[in-house]
């Protein structure tokens, strides 16, 4: 085994004991939270390591990253997740390798991501970014909409050929009545979820949660968490 793979491994192991003590608190079955493993600034080498270790579920934040690394990957039977703020001049690249965009917010974004889609015959899962620093009918400084405006973002996703709404995310805020309660944030994320199910009950995914954060995450009733840090270690600076 190499040194990467070993410490790829040791690491996972970690994280996997850290969401079964999660459930275990919560009263929740392990097999209800997936683990999405963020590979960005890794190279594709890792997520080939990662798939060995039987991770399936990988995302990235950036196209240009993103794009040539899944190529790389194809091979592979994994899930793409795109989780960074998207541009519509992307939408066309990421949609030929993302399965599911957890950062839809604003209808623009909704247009592209369907002509694309559709275009490529495939469809896309979509999740609606929820900004919980983001004042009404705003967007929040990490991007995503206030709580006011996801159901009318939503019924756009869903009625939009190529795409499948999918559910909601979010981000720990850094700012605004949030800033450092993570959990409460993800309580109140669960509370526009529930929302949101009684309009669309397919929309059942909760993306929440990131290293620092998945405890809070999986006892506020995220379906998805989203790691890095804690499986590939401390990132290089961004190029």
């Amino acid at each position: 085994m190499t040194d990467r793979r070993a410490e790829l491994a040791a690491n996972l192991a970690r994280v996997e004991e850290r969401i079964a003590t999660a459930c275990d608190a919560a009263g929740r079955d392990r097999k209800d939270v997936t683990l999405v493993v963020v590979t960005k600034t890794y190279p594709a080498s890792d997520v080939r390591l990662l798939s060995e270790l039987g991770v399936r579920q990988v995302a990235e934040n950036r196209d240009q990253d993103a794009a040539p690394k899944a190529a790389a990957c194809a091979d592979l039977s994994l899930t793409w997740h795109f989780v960074g703020q998207l541009q519509t001049n992307k939408v066309r690249s990421v949609v030929g390798y993302a399965d599911v965009v957890h950062s839809v917010d604003r209808l623009r974004l909704v247009g592209a991501l369907s002509t694309a889609a559709a275009a490529r015959g495939r469809e896309v899962g979509c999740l609606v970014q929820v900004a919980l620093d983001a004042e009404s009918g705003t967007q929040g400084s990490r991007g995503g909409v206030a709580p006011d405006v996801v159901d009318g973002l939503a019924d756009a996703i869903a009625a939009a050929p190529g795409l499948r709404l999918d559910g909601l995310m979010t981000v720990a805020p850094l700012e605004g009545p949030y800033r450092g309660q993570p959990r409460a944030a993800f309580d109140r994320l669960a509370e526009i979820a529930s929302g949101l199910r009684a309009a669309h009950p397919a929309a059942t995914m909760v993306s929440a949660g990131m290293s620092a954060d998945l405890e809070q995450a999986v006892a506020a009733g995220a379906t998805h968490v989203r790691v890095g840090t804690a499986v590939l270690g401390v990132r290089p600076g961004l190029r």
